[in-house]
């Protein structure tokens, strides 16, 4: 069966850029990821997804799982199970190793799904200035 295709459009456009921030994912109170290079996807009417480069994630919090699907419009995506101190939340976590150019700059990223974590946007601080010496 051929693979359906599909490509962003006025009516599903799909746009990705660096988070203006630091995004901090919590599971079960305790921090799990923390970075300052988080990628925001928009597409369509969705709600934002953050995506976070891997090494933002704490060692050993994700195992991989047999799991995958496809979006037409980002392609394959394979998932990891969450490992947390209550346990483990099989296919919490989603990445496309590999996916369609316009989505290429989340290769490699991961995203939570929102009911497994506490995932927080802290905006990023003020530019601080100097104040101007005085003569």
């Amino acid at each position: 069966m051929p693979q359906t295709v599909a490509k962003p459009d006025p009516d599903h456009p799909i746009t990705v850029e660096p988070t203006a921030g630091r995004v901090v994912v919590r599971a079960g109170g305790r921090i799990i990821a923390d970075t300052t290079r988080a990628l925001t996807l928009r597409e369509a009417d969705h709600p934002p997804v953050q995506y976070l480069p891997p090494d933002a994630v704490a060692p050993g919090v994700l195992h991989p799982t047999p799991t995958s699907t496809t979006c037409a419009y980002k392609g394959q995506a394979s998932y990891y199970a969450l490992i947390t101190d209550d346990g483990e939340v099989p296919d919490a976590v989603w990445s496309y190793k590999t996916p369609k150019p316009i989505a290429a700059a989340i290769a490699g990223y991961v995203a939570f799904y929102p009911q497994h974590v506490d995932l927080t946007v802290e905006p990023a601080p003020e530019p601080t200035t100097q104040p101007e010496p005085t003569a």
